[in-house]
């Protein structure tokens, strides 16, 4: 079965490519390649090109027999959002029409779209769930929200099939060190961590330290980059048994602070990490922890990576073997 997975070259697109091809499924990346990389498509199709481009997405569907497509496509970088809020809508919203536009010519209606708790901006609770009021405060999280309204109303009107996936904190790599995290610039907690420690950069930035927490820095829930992929592979097995679109939020239910992380890394690797605080960062909330039990009790979804430290192990593996 032909699976379509725009960003397929990026670091979530390519682990869900990886279990894909684990699982049966033939994927087939289509990618612009602005911030993929080609060596992360291993052993499956690569297209290059831009949904902005719509005969070229015709011609892909042409060529192959899609029965589902998951969407990682997207400029993800907050705050080039506030800096240049066009640049997001353009492709985060306006490329992603052309792709249902391309999908419904092709009579394809099962649609994976790769969310983010952006959407819900400052949490109002302990454990945000899926309920939980959306008041995105920035661009990027209001071009992923929008989306998700989108897709919502296409579902009513033309019969589209979705399930949106809103991520907590992806992380880690996997456990076999094929692919990894590899962005520039570089603006994960954990690589960054791990790149002070290596001496690739000049030591930490901590954002504050002086938040509502027990040790003044942020807490996130960081969840591992195969527990993300692997809930795609529920939510397109639910499309054989379930014609309601949903959403799930992906998250351990756990979070941890900046200086937690940095501990855990000092374990992991025997070496410290050189870091400073700085000021707080315009728009980070003190805490952002998810509540997932619709996504274990409908899609079935464990999360197999559940500690920091386990996540942090497969980062290091990969940032001292990095193939690209």
């Amino acid at each position: 079965m032909d699976i379509l997975v725009t960003g397929g070259a990026g670091y979530i697109g390519s682990h869900a490519c990886l279990k894909l091809k684990e699982m049966g499924y033939n994927p087939v990346v289509y990618d612009n390649l602005v911030y993929g990389h080609k060596e992360a498509a291993l052993d499956w199709d690569l297209v290059k090109g831009d949904l902005a481009d719509i005969d070229k997405l015709r011609d892909t569907f042409k060529k192959y027999d899609f029965q589902s497509v998951m969407h990682f496509a997207a400029y993800a970088y907050v705050g080039e959002s506030v800096k240049d809020p066009q640049k997001y809508y353009e492709n985060n919203v306006g490329a992603g029409l052309n792709l249902l536009r391309v999908m419904f010519e092709s009579g394809v209606k099962n649609f994976i779209f790769s969310s983010t708790c952006a959407t819900y901006g400052n949490p109002e609770t302990d454990r945000i769930d899926e309920k939980h009021r959306q008041r995105p405060i920035n661009p990027y999280g209001e071009s992923k929200l929008f989306f998700e309204k989108i897709l919502k109303s296409y579902g009513e009107a033309y019969g589209l099939k979705s399930v949106c996936l809103r991520y907590f904190n992806a992380a880690g790599a996997d456990s076999d060190g094929r692919i990894g995290e590899s962005h520039n610039p570089e603006t994960h907690l954990i690589p960054l961590v791990l790149k002070a420690i290596k001496g690739e950069i000049d030591g930490l930035s901590v954002f504050g330290d002086d938040y509502e927490t027990p040790d003044g820095t942020c807490i996130r829930d960081y969840i591992h980059i195969s527990d993300l992929a692997q809930a795609h592979m529920l939510a397109l097995n639910r499309f054989k048994h379930d014609d309601l679109s949903s959403v799930f939020n992906l998250g351990n239910g756990r979070g941890f602070s900046v200086k937690e992380v940095i501990e855990c890394a000092e374990k992991v690797t025997a070496l410290k990490v050189p870091f400073k605080i700085c000021g707080r960062r315009e728009g980070d909330p003190a805490k952002l922890v998810a509540a997932a039990g619709l996504a274990k009790e409908v899609l079935g979804w464990k999360p197999e990576y559940a500690d920091l430290e386990r996540i942090i192990e497969t980062a290091w593996k990969w940032e001292q073997n990095k193939k690209f």
